[in-house]
């Protein structure tokens, strides 16, 4: 399941829809990932912009992944502005074994910073700048040398 949000995320009520969600599927194992835009380079804050097709693509490979191992995935992106010490990113893995949890958010959160398609912009003074050095070209994408 893949959620959009204009702007930072509810933590709070976020992690407790998506755990009220699943409390009566009998997973062992409920392990999220929480990430925060924080204080660097003089910023205000980040903002994201999404191309949705493809990281609707790249979700769904990930489900798919999941449920090989008995597991789901969850995810919650920001669009547009999110300020210093705000969320604007949610993962969770819910599964019936704590292992399969742990190593699954570890991959599945470190192919997110490196492959979905999300272009940061950082915001300082009233600006809003691409974020070069915080981004990751995806692969396929751009000129090509």
């Amino acid at each position: 399941m893949l959620y959009l949000y204009d702007g930072a995320l509810d933590v709070p009520r976020i992690l407790k829809e998506w755990y009220e969600q699943e409390a009566s599927s009998n997973y062992g194992a409920y392990i999220p990932f929480v990430g925060t835009v924080r204080s660097e380079d003089g910023i205000d804050g980040l903002s994201f912009d999404i191309y949705e097709p493809i990281l609707n693509s790249w979700f769904d490979a990930w489900q798919k992944k999941a449920k090989e191992r008995g597991a789901i995935i969850k995810m919650a992106h920001s669009r547009g502005d999110v300020m210093l010490h705000e969320s604007s990113y949610i993962a969770a893995v819910f599964s019936p074994k704590r292992r399969v949890a742990l190593e699954f958010i570890d991959e599945f959160v470190e192919d997110f910073k490196a492959t979905a398609p999300i272009w940061k912009y950082d915001l300082k003074d009233a600006k809003r700048i691409y974020a070069l050095n915080r981004s990751t070209a995806i692969k396929g994408s751009g000129i090509l040398k």
